[in-house]
């Protein structure tokens, strides 16, 4: 039922023109819009998600919201329902009235692997069907960071000025391009700002004891675009409640150093903390917890009380 389904997805996406969508590509647009936003200093403001329902796809791609990072590692790991809920976050009436074929929410896609398991094959997968980034959960070294940016890379052109890390990805580039709607897939599928055209954020959790004390390494490792600090994790890492003023002052750490090397800082915000986290300097904040179908009323609010604060008008 479900391959049925998704292809009446590509059969109804191909009718509407998406299939035709690389001559509408333009060089000088940028598709991800999350890494437009940020490359201007501004904050963008996200939700995670465990629910893979066109309805929710639908529904989340309307939201307002800069990204989703949609949760593989704790829900199942499935390659077809990934591949519906991205078809099912392409807006064909937005991609129309815009002309071009950027898409207004960015699909990240958070991985089951930590950061000492070999991620290449599932990074791979989940690049190859169209995602436009990885999280990478529980990274706590600078090699663990380098085999992360490593598997979401193409081995570069000869001559390359940015040949390191040496990327591991095989290519295989067919159903990514046309879901980008480029034809020049293979030149744009590189981790930003390593790249200055790359259109992937490659996004490395720090959320335990040793990751925080290897934080400076992590987010200096060429190819990180962002760092997103767990906070739960983080705390029984530590071996304290979240509120604990030692859990705190390892958040802040890290921030810290985000901002000392630009590299963008995340994090899970509420209503409580959301303004005072922008004011310490996070740029890609969630704002609200797990999202199960759309966003709920409380997110909504967190959303444009964050993006008031922000001065986002766009």
């Amino acid at each position: 039922m479900k391959k049925k389904c998704l292809s009446a997805l590509f059969s109804v996406l191909t009718v509407v023109g998406l299939a035709s969508a690389p001559a509408m590509a333009q060089d000088d647009v940028r598709l991800n819009r999350s890494i437009e936003t940020l490359a201007k200093g501004e904050p963008v403001f996200g939700l995670f998600t465990g629910n893979f329902s066109l309805a929710n796809a639908r529904a989340l791609a309307r939201s307002n919201l800069d990204y989703i990072l949609i949760d593989m590692e704790h829900t199942a790991f499935d390659m077809e329902t990934l591949q519906e809920f991205l078809l099912g976050m392409t807006d064909k009436q937005v991609v129309a009235s815009q002309g071009h074929a950027q898409m207004r929410t960015t699909p990240i896609v958070r991985l089951p692997a930590n950061g000492r398991n070999d991620p290449e094959w599932m990074v791979k997968q989940i690049l190859d069907i169209g995602a436009f980034g990885i999280m990478f959960p529980y990274v706590e070294t600078a090699e663990e960071a380098r085999r992360a940016v490593a598997a979401m890379r193409y081995p570069q052109p000869r001559g390359s000025e940015i040949m390191e890390p040496a990327g591991t990805r095989g290519s295989s580039p067919a159903v990514a391009s046309w879901y980008w709607g480029v034809s020049d897939y293979g030149q744009r599928a590189d981790t930003w700002p390593l790249n200055p055209r790359g259109e992937l954020i490659s996004f490395l959790q720090i959320e335990s004891a040793k990751g925080v004390e290897n934080a400076e390494a992590i987010i200096t490792t060429p190819g990180v675009s962002a760092v997103f600090v767990g906070p739960a994790d983080l705390s029984m890492s530590m071996g304290l409640p979240g509120n604990h003023p030692e859990v705190q002052a390892a958040i802040a750490s890290v921030v810290e150093l985000c901002k000392k090397h630009n590299v963008p800082c995340g994090i899970t915000t509420g209503a409580n903390d959301i303004t005072a986290r922008l004011d310490q300097g996070f740029l890609m904040p969630t704002v609200g917890y797990w999202g199960d179908a759309g966003i709920s009323g409380s997110t909504e609010a967190n959303l444009r009380t964050a993006r008031e604060h922000a001065g986002r008008t766009d």
